[in-house]
């Protein structure tokens, strides 16, 4: 016999919030240990203090927009309707079950007109970065960098064709500089200037009428149209996110990649000692900054193009001693000139070419010369590329799967990170840099509660935990202790 139903719906009970939200939900975890105080503190000067009507205090828009990060709701429509039935999230916003949850609108025009312009995102990230490093959860000597795209919200097929003025790159007053005192050191001439040349001026490229930042990637292996591309920087023990830089689609990941790592150095005062990376940072700019600044880069390969039946490149031989390369028919190819790009260029005779067997494997050049060329910071890249060779090497970048990258699968998958939310870099930036926050308080929150759960378990299980937790800290410690490098 079935017990016949009744309207609980109109039952009153004596009930509280406090009741209602499980013990172990990670909103509890969070607010038992992020502290959010700094928020009204830091937001303060944007407020007018004595006129107008009372505002939204700013912690609790900023937790509406936690929730949103931290459970994938994309929309803030939808968002304002799930914290109008979710007893957790009004828990957390220190709202009653009566109370009006702020509109929508109040989330935008906040930013609109209050926080555009404004670098509140960054100081929230920042926060909670020293948060974290407080708690002992960040080592600060091992880091992994990486970059995702975000689709930006136009279409691809929908564009207009501008000419812009290329910029010069950040590290090409100091290539011009290495390129002359490579000239005058092999006793030619210095290259004369270009600069009232305006036939390499500008290049053209392809821009929304919707989203103008967004910028047009192709890459190997990737979509092809509008993005944006998020720079993200983890630390090694737990990977949390340590930096975050927004460009957009059309920018190589290597540009900006020194300047963040200096400026992590400068705001959170790390001692960094190894870089992991892939191999799209494998070039001589950031191979010099990271010898330069005594750092251990650790970087993947890309083979290289090759056409079939010709030598590979690895099969001429360098000769520091007499500069130059030796062939695979022992013929030597003596330096030339160096170009305005900054490669030596070492060539052939065309009489000791004209009747080699092995010219068919060689070049297939009109005049029969073999050329090839050696950038004047090749140095750098060898001695990083040596790195990836050895067993530490090998160990620690081993180690970059398991935290940028899972890092990157995890937003992607769980917080809504497939997708630019907005137009517009700031606006972008905004929530690239509120995202990683999420991701970091999730993660600091669990691992700090299961450090406090330790306290009470049995004394073996107690440790056993204690060494789990400080096994990865221990492991890179021990591969950290690398030789000094050497500057040139």
């Amino acid at each position: 016999m079935l017990k016949p139903t009744s309207p609980a719906q109109y039952e009153l009970e004596m009930v509280t919030l406090e009741q209602l939200v499980p013990k172990d939900h990670l909103l509890r975890l969070i607010d038992r240990h992020i502290s959010f105080g700094f928020i009204r503190e830091r937001a303060a000067h944007l407020y007018c203090a004595d006129n107008g009507r009372p505002a939204v205090d700013p912690e609790l828009l900023f937790k509406m927009l936690f929730i949103g990060y931290l459970f994938g709701i994309r929309s803030e429509r939808q968002l304002v309707r799930e914290i109008q039935v979710n007893v957790a999230y009004r828990w957390f916003l220190g709202l009653r079950l009566t109370d009006k949850v702020p509109d929508a609108s109040t989330l935008s025009q906040n930013r609109r007109r209050r926080f555009t312009g404004t670098d509140i995102e960054q100081i929230i990230f920042d926060e909670i970065v020293e948060q974290a490093i407080k708690h002992g959860l960040i080592g600060g000597r091992v880091f992994y960098t990486d970059s995702t795209h975000l689709k930006a919200s136009a279409n691809k097929n929908r564009y207009e064709l501008h000419q812009v003025e290329q910029k010069p790159s950040e590290y090409l007053a100091e290539l011009n500089a290495a390129v002359e005192a490579d000239r005058l050191a092999h006793g030619k001439k210095p290259l004369k200037d270009h600069e009232d040349d305006d036939s390499d001026s500008g290049k053209e490229i392809k821009v929304s009428p919707v989203d103008p930042d967004a910028g047009y990637m192709v890459r190997d292996g990737k979509p092809t149209g509008f993005f944006y591309l998020d720079h993200r920087t983890v630390d090694g023990v737990h990977a949390l996110i340590t930096d975050t830089h927004i460009t957009p689609g059309n920018v190589h990941d290597s540009q900006p990649y020194l300047s963040r790592l200096d400026r992590m150095k400068q705001r959170f005062g790390f001692d960094i000692a190894v870089a992991g990376l892939d191999a799209g940072y494998f070039t001589p700019m950031i191979c010099k900054g990271l010898i330069e600044r005594e750092v251990y880069g650790v970087m993947g390969y890309r083979r290289p193009n090759h056409k079939d039946g010709y030598f590979y490149k690895r099969e001429y031989r360098y000769d520091p001693e007499r500069d130059g390369y030796v062939c695979p028919n022992g013929e030597f190819l003596g330096y030339r000139t160096t170009n305005r790009m900054g490669y030596r260029e070492y060539a052939s005779t065309a009489a000791s070419c004209t009747n080699c067997p092995m010219k068919g494997q060689c070049t297939q050049s009109r005049n029969g010369v073999k050329v090839i060329t050696r950038h004047v910071w090749e140095e750098y890249k060898e001695e990083i590329d040596a790195h990836r060779l050895t067993d530490k090497g090998k160990e620690l970048y081993k180690r970059r799967k398991e935290t940028v990258e899972r890092s990157f699968a995890d937003a992607k998958e769980l917080h809504g990170h497939r997708y630019a939310r907005f137009r517009g870099l700031a606006k972008v930036k905004a929530q690239a840099l509120l995202a990683a926050a999420c991701q970091n308080m999730k993660k600091m929150a669990m691992l700090l509660e299961a450090a406090l759960l330790a306290a009470f378990l049995p004394q073996k299980l107690h440790q056993k935990l204690l060494e789990a937790l400080q096994s990865v800290q221990d492991e890179l410690d021990r591969l950290i202790g690398i030789p000094k490098l050497i500057s040139a």
